[in-house]
């Protein structure tokens, strides 16, 4: 019972996503076993109209006497017909009530599990990105796509387990009118089939723990194996994937089986103990022909009861198995001790002057150094400024830093003189573009990877920033032009390609603020030729940003940023750092050997 109530605590605030849903199921359900109750009593004076064609006798027993009661005044030749249509008519209203509660709990269950969904994208779409970086992709994925209608089926169960209680309250309430003894004698025999389904199923929520583990598991082959395909491929890895994709399916089979075995064992024990029960209590009734028809329907009521009882005993044996998924679920829905994009702060109003790190330090993890320390620099409004070091320097930290992904460990962020923290993140990416070394294309058409930097971007703006990224002539040459579909990631275009693509993308949305976060790694000398001359236009009322791999390309830079283990070590202008003679000289010097070195 402690662990049925810890799981319907859990799910009760999931239910108040309709709050008037639940009553009115359980009223139609109800009033749809109240109507199966009143089918049923009708059957004793039925009976009885068969025993005593012209007259009801008196029983002694106070509601059949008054069922009886109903239909004395009917004359004896038609009372039959009467007491007949009367039963076929509560049949026919439970047939209506029970339909209508169908109906009713399916349109809930598709709209809870579409709530679900809904609401736990969102939560990942305005959670601080460290949460999503944290987090295993597959994990994420089975919530979504398995546990959300894992947790969907126990919000259902739990409804069906309320419905089937206050069923049961009906038909044991009709049993105490007949007979109280028998009625405590079946309840005590009840309680203890429980028990005996109880120590059959204890494993239960340990088997819906193993199932979420394996869903992840099996949702991390599938994302790794479509993400690597290249890799795998190119390593001849084909069979060594295989065989682990078939570990971890054949995990989840295991397990559901184990589940299926475990859930499955109520069905039987509770119908052979329940048959022994209901023989037993028919015995007992034959034995005492007196009130016999009480008595019978007695019987009959038990028999529908039997059925109730294994069913909400099924169903809490359900709701422990769901227990694992649903608290995967809640604990993505709960938003305590997690950092989120909130709307209530000061929107964007322009950048006037510069973007100032103060003494801006960072960790990624606590336990580990800092990504960037004591970092103070200025990137002015309406210049190119570059960010440049060797791997693992700080840049693009820096970047996601200015983008809001992090929140500093230490030190602060000014837009102008406003504290970035103090800013609306949505407004403030709103003006910026970022085009980052991940390339990213969506499996859709060029037009509408390009117009996803701006979605109401007219056919004029979207081929000049083709135009702009170089890609309007490789585009024009596809069969469909800007309609032409690219494939899952861009499959279908060079590395390149996809470059361009994503640069038309940036250069479309006319941010304030271009970020090109080592953006033009793919592109050949002419594109990137191109390219400069387009970025050298576009500086117009425009800061942009860039981190640079190769140093020839930010000659033109206004202001160079070299970044060192997490610290800035020189700034200037392209001329100044070589004429100093420090670390952005050597790297320029090493990449210059490397250029000789492969003309010769």
């Amino acid at each position: 019972m402690i662990k049925s109530a810890r799981i319907i605590r859990a799910l009760v605030p999931l239910l108040h996503i309709y709050p008037w849903a639940i009553p009115a199921i359980v009223t139609l359900g109800l009033l749809s076993s109240l109507a199966e109750g009143m089918g049923i009593s009708l059957f004793i004076p039925f009976l009885h109209s068969l025993e005593h064609t012209r007259q009801f006798s008196d029983t002694g027993n106070r509601v059949v006497d008054a069922l009886n009661a109903l239909f004395e005044n009917i004359p004896s030749d038609r009372r039959l017909m009467v007491i007949s249509i009367f039963i076929f008519g509560s049949i026919l209203l439970r047939a209506v009530l029970f339909y209508s509660n169908n109906v009713l709990f399916g349109w809930l269950n598709s709209r809870i599990n579409h709530r679900l969904r809904s609401g736990i994208f969102e939560h990942i779409l305005r959670v601080n990105y460290r949460f999503f970086e944290n987090s295993q992709s597959g994990k994420l994925l089975n919530i979504l796509s398995n546990e959300t209608w894992r947790t969907g089926s126990a919000l259902s169960t739990l409804v069906s387990l309320i419905v089937t209680a206050c069923t049961l309250a009906v038909y044991i309430a009709m049993m105490l009118i007949i007979s109280w003894r028998m009625t405590l004698l079946v309840a005590v025999v009840t309680i203890l089939i429980s028990k005996v389904a109880r120590m059959l199923t204890r494993n239960v929520r340990h088997f819906g723990e193993i199932a979420s583990r394996a869903n992840t598991e099996l949702a991390n082959r599938m994302i790794e194996s479509f993400a690597g395909m290249k890799i795998i491929r190119a390593f001849g890895r084909e069979s060594y994937e295989k065989d682990r994709f078939d570990r971890a399916s054949f995990l989840v089979t295991q397990v559901f089986m184990k589940l299926g075995i475990v859930s499955g064992i109520v069905r039987p024990v509770y119908e052979v103990l329940a048959g022994l029960l209901l023989v037993f209590v028919m015995v007992i009734t034959l034995r005492n022909p007196e009130n016999l028809s009480a008595f019978l329907i007695f019987v009959f009521i038990l028999y529908r009861l039997l059925p109730n009882v294994r069913a909400l005993e099924s169903y809490r044996v359900s709701l422990e198995s769901l227990e694992p998924a649903v608290e995967e679920v809640t604990s993505i829905l709960n938003t305590n001790g997690r950092d989120y994009i909130l709307p209530a702060k000061k929107p964007y109003s322009g950048l006037k002057r510069a973007i100032f790190f103060d003494q801006a330090t960072f960790h990624y993890n606590a336990s580990e150094r800092p990504s960037i320390t004591d970092v103070s620099i200025s990137i002015p409004v309406g210049k190119i400024t570059a960010l440049v070091g060797p791997s693992g320097a700080g840049k693009t930290t820096l970047i996601k830093l200015i983008l809001g992904f992090y929140k500093l460990s230490k030190g602060e962020i000014y837009i102008d003189d406003t504290p970035l923290s103090d800013i609306n993140l949505a407004s403030w990416r709103r003006k910026i573009a970022l085009v980052s070394q991940d390339v990213f294309i969506f499996n859709t058409t060029i037009r509408e990877n390009i117009t996803y930097g701006r979605l109401d971007a007219k056919e004029e703006e979207i081929i000049s920033a083709a135009k702009l990224a170089d890609a309007h002539e490789f585009i024009s040459k596809l069969p469909q032009g800007y309609d032409s579909e690219v494939g899952d990631r861009g499959v279908k275009l060079s590395g390149g390609q996809q470059q361009r693509i994503t640069l038309a993308r940036a250069i479309v949305r006319n941010p304030e603020i271009l970020i090109l976060d080592e953006a033009t790694n793919a592109l050949d000398g002419i594109s990137l030729q191109i390219i400069q001359k387009a970025l050298e236009s576009l500086k117009q009322n425009r800061t942009i940003i860039v981190i640079a791999h190769r140093l020839s390309s930010i000659e033109q830079a206004d202001h160079i940023i070299v970044m060192g283990g997490g610290r800035v070590r020189e700034q200037g202008d392209f001329q100044h750092l070589i004429k100093r003679n420090g670390l952005f000289a050597r790297l320029y010097a090493l990449e210059t050997r490397k250029a000789l070195s492969r003309t010769h």
